[in-house]
């Protein structure tokens, strides 16, 4: 149907120009886009019948009857989103805006291996399709974060750290064993910055997403556009050296890393090394919560480790925004009060003067929003449109 007016080409141009969700008449789209009316009513047609679009209620009219209107259709097709972390995995099922209509969350150690991982995935996702009454046939991508380098492109693990057993393991193929779609693969704090500027800062072009929790990372957006770098490996800090930690070795192989001296697990051994009961990141946060003092000064200095590797970054990137997500940042205020304290007493002042540094507002959503962001975008590209929503 390529050659015909209505190609699934031209549909999907016009279509680009709706999936916004702002309705629009066909008098409109036709100014919008050039073509003439008969073209665009053709198109419309052509979309409804795909299910991409719906009409909705009809524009004021100038005289004579209502002009219809017509926008996405969020329910047309679903996707699934995953956020597989070091100790915890949540798979959602979202509509084609991102909207949440059904989720699991589950204690998953990565370390497991990607077969025991991603079976619990491709289950969890079809009881949760159960639940809402949809079918694998309704599913048009899956996004998945993992909690380590990801090579973009063919969606592997890249020696992983923390995860045995997975490197090179081709994630995308066997998920599309149980799942015969498009499935997008990235690294949990890629997305989870996709998920927190779509949440609280849509409008920052220049946003960077700090992950502390069992790993340090940091999502970077840049113009707009999440940068993954040359290998993608873009924004991991968690490996940057810190001079106050130089003889602390660090899971990598390295001593002094940041990840080393300020993750949960690491803020957990140094209150071991005060006496006090510690053994992970949830223990932490509980102790603060508690108003232990030790606790509260080691996830201070903590915060201070971290900011001195973003005042680095400040500098490099210049972002609007920093947001500092992740399992630790649960301990309020403290971690935060280090970071800012850092940062901006040591860059300069015109790096700082309009630089934000704020807690999470998506807080532990954030990642399976940006998974669920990564599939929307493609399965609604021009590219996605013709597999996502071919005729059966």
């Amino acid at each position: 149907m390529s050659d015909s007016p209505t190609g699934r080409a031209d549909v999907g141009d016009l279509f680009q120009l709706l999936r916004d969700g702002v309705p629009r008449t066909r008098a409109e789209l036709a100014k919008s886009t050039g073509l003439a009316r008969s073209t665009v009513a053709a198109r419309v047609d052509e979309l409804m019948r795909m299910g991409l679009i719906t009409a909705v209620a009809d524009a004021v009219s100038t005289g004579g009857r209502p002009p219809s209107q017509f926008a996405l259709n969020p329910s047309a097709k679903v996707v699934v989103a995953a956020d597989l972390g070091a100790s915890h995995a949540n798979v959602a099922i979202t509509d084609l805006t991102g909207a949440i209509l059904a989720e699991a969350s589950e204690r998953v150690e990565i370390a497991q291996g990607p077969e025991a991982v991603l079976t619990w995935l491709v289950e969890s996702a079809q009881r949760l399709l159960d639940e809402t009454e949809r079918s694998s046939a309704d599913v048009a991508a899956i996004g998945i974060g993992l909690p380590g380098p990801v090579e973009h492109s063919t969606g592997q693990p890249v020696n992983p750290p923390i995860m045995p057993g997975w490197d090179r393991f081709d994630v995308p193929a066997w998920v599309q064993r149980h799942f015969p779609v498009a499935v997008l693969v990235d690294n949990d704090v890629n997305i989870s910055a996709l998920g927190e500027r779509a949440v609280a800062w849509p409008g920052v072009d220049h946003f960077l997403f700090v992950k502390v929790a069992t790993g340090i990372g940091a999502g970077i957006v840049s113009d707009g556009r999440l940068q993954r770098g040359a290998q993608g490996i873009a924004g991991d800090i968690g490996h940057v050296r810190v001079a106050r930690g130089v003889d602390v070795p660090c899971h990598c192989g390295n001593h002094g890393c940041l990840e080393a001296l300020a993750s949960g697990p690491a803020i957990a051994r140094t209150l071991r090394e005060q006496g006090v009961e510690a053994h992970t990141g949830d223990d932490v946060v509980a102790l603060v919560k508690h108003g232990s003092l030790e606790a509260i000064q080691a996830v201070r200095q903590a915060g201070r480790d971290i900011g001195e590797v973003l005042t680095a970054s400040v500098s490099l990137l210049n972002p609007s925004v920093i947001s500092i997500g992740g399992s630790m940042a649960r301990v309020s205020e403290h971690l935060i009060a280090g970071v800012r304290e850092i940062v901006y007493t040591r860059s300069t002042p015109l790096a700082t003067e309009h630089l934000t540094i704020v807690q999470s507002t998506a807080a532990s959503k954030a990642a399976v929003i940006g998974a669920s962001i990564l599939a929307v975008e493609h399965a609604l590209s021009p590219a996605g449109l013709s597999t996502a929503f071919a005729p059966a």
